[in-house]
Order: C-alpha cells, then sequence, then structure tokens
C-alpha cells in the first residue's frame, strides 16, 4: 500500500509559479509511475502530467511548456513545478501512484 501527501498549493497571481510535492511511503516508489491530476469546480477530474518510473515524462496539452513533473528517488517525492499560471489552472491538485493510490489533493488558486 502506498500512501500519498500533497503540499505546496496556494494562492498566487496570474504569470506566478508554484511548486507541488508529493510524498510517498513505502520502499517501493522507485516502481510506481507517478501522475498528478486535478479537478476544477463542477469539472471532472483530468489528467495533467506523468512520469514513468524510469523518467519518462508525459504533459496534457493545456500544461506543456509551463508545466514540468520531475521526482526525487532519495526523498520519495515527485515535483509539479507551475510556471505561467492562469486562472483556469485553479483546481484542486491530486497525485497518483500508478493511477491507483491517491492523495487528498492540495489547492491551487490563480487570480486574476
Amino acid at each position: 500500500q502506498v500512501q500519498l501527501v500533497e503540499s505546496g498549493g496556494g494562492l498566487v497571481q496570474v504569470g506566478g509559479s508554484l511548486r507541488l510535492s508529493c510524498l510517498a511511503s513505502g520502499q517501493t516508489f522507485n516502481r510506481y509511475t507517478m501522475s498528478w491530476f486535478r479537478q476544477a469546480p463542477g469539472k471532472e477530474r483530468e489528467f495533467v502530467s506523468r512520469i514513468s518510473w524510469n523518467g519518462v515524462t508525459f504533459y496534457a496539452d493545456s500544461v506543456k511548456g509551463r508545466f514540468t513533473i520531475s521526482r526525487d528517488y532519495a526523498r520519495n517525492t515527485v515535483y509539479l513545478q507551475m510556471n505561467s499560471l492562469k486562472p483556469e489552472d485553479t483546481a484542486v491538485y491530486y497525485c497518483a501512484a500508478d493511477d491507483h493510490w491517491w492523495g487528498q489533493g492540495t489547492q491551487v488558486t490563480v487570480s486574476s
């Protein structure tokens, strides 16, 4: 079993930056594909970014070029660096391991 704890959310102005962190418990972190999803009010949860066990990354078109996912194997942590934030990035951001274990989410609000 994996437990995931997100942090780093907050309120930021348009064009600003935030870095989200997701700390994973367990000793098999290196084996998991780690992903970020988000859910805005009244909308379905949507894929944001993914990083495989060997570091291959994927991004939704809506964040490509602005967001960067990375992972620190020593710290069992995956990050999401978010730059050039837009109001439409406002959502609760969730971390997932193998799209099976989920964190509780962290709120990101971008004000215009």
